[in-house]
């Protein structure tokens, strides 16, 4: 009785102790739980939330963060956000790349720019900056990651993106230093995080008339960002549907089969 006794005591102190662990300053909230429409065997992407979500990146998160898996025909193709031909042509050639040697072997301009042409729907999104170092010293020391496979490669996925984009503009609990030259996020890793709060309301003006909150703009970056990381998602889940088909469909021939060969066999 004693040893159950002592046993229970020693496992209700550990327990407490991982407890009081997991619940220590700096432990990120779990992110938040969103209903998205790509959600599901059946889910899809809204289009009208990727071509918002797009203008958000484009007029917001741009300027820090690159997408540079992402080509511009995508933004036309099948399961994408609807842009027509005319209109994705005309995004890449709103764009600078870098043109390389010209056919003097010149790679700068006579004021020492780096050359530069227009984007063509061949062509990646071009980075914000020219390199690693330029990042880091536009950001005070911190590097914005890619965001072309974000929400694929953070845990949780669309719904932590969306709670780190949303989970600025809340006090500190008592005791709790925000460093010099970082932000309060709860559900980030730490809590202090290097990124300002990258959206406000009325961040941008959508060109549907649609309300622009934090929300509803966070829930669109992330929608675009959900597909810039799996552009096949609709055409995995129809291709999916279809072999599930087949596969009943099959099974159903088989059974067929076997009834007619044994039949005369009982």
């Amino acid at each position: 009785m004693r040893t159950c006794f002592g046993f229970g005591f020693a496992f209700a102190v550990i327990l407490g102790a991982a407890t009081a662990a997991s619940a220590a300053p700096g432990d990120p909230l779990p992110p938040k739980t969103v209903a998205w429409s790509f959600d599901g065997p059946f889910g899809h992407y809204d289009r009208g939330a990727l071509k918002r979500g797009f203008q958000v990146y484009t007029e917001v998160c741009s300027a820090c963060h690159s997408l540079n898996l992402v080509s511009f025909h995508a933004l036309s193709e099948p399961g994408g956000p609807g842009f027509t031909e005319a209109e994705m042509k005309a995004i890449a050639a709103s764009h600078k790349i870098a043109a390389g040697p010209n056919d003097k072997g010149d790679t700068v301009d006579s004021s020492g720019n780096p050359l530069t042409r227009p984007g063509t729907p061949a062509d990646h999104f071009p980075p914000p900056f020219a390199n690693e170092q330029a990042a880091r010293a536009a950001n005070n020391g911190a590097l914005p990651p890619d965001q072309s496979v974000l929400v694929k490669a953070r845990e949780g996925g669309s719904d932590y993106v969306y709670s780190i984009c949303s989970g600025y503009g809340q006090t500190p609990p008592a005791g709790f230093t925000v460093m010099t030259g970082k932000y309060y996020n709860p559900y980030f890793d730490g809590w202090n995080i290097s990124m300002p709060q990258p959206i406000a309301d009325s961040s941008v003006t959508y060109s549907d008339g649609t309300k622009a909150t934090i929300d509803q703009e966070c829930r669109d970056v992330v929608t675009f960002l959900t597909w810039a990381a799996e552009p096949k998602m609709e055409e995995r889940k129809h291709l999916g549907f279809e072999v599930i088909l087949f596969l009943l469909g099959f099974s159903f021939l088989l059974y067929l089969t076997y009834r007619r060969v044994w039949r005369d066999m009982h």
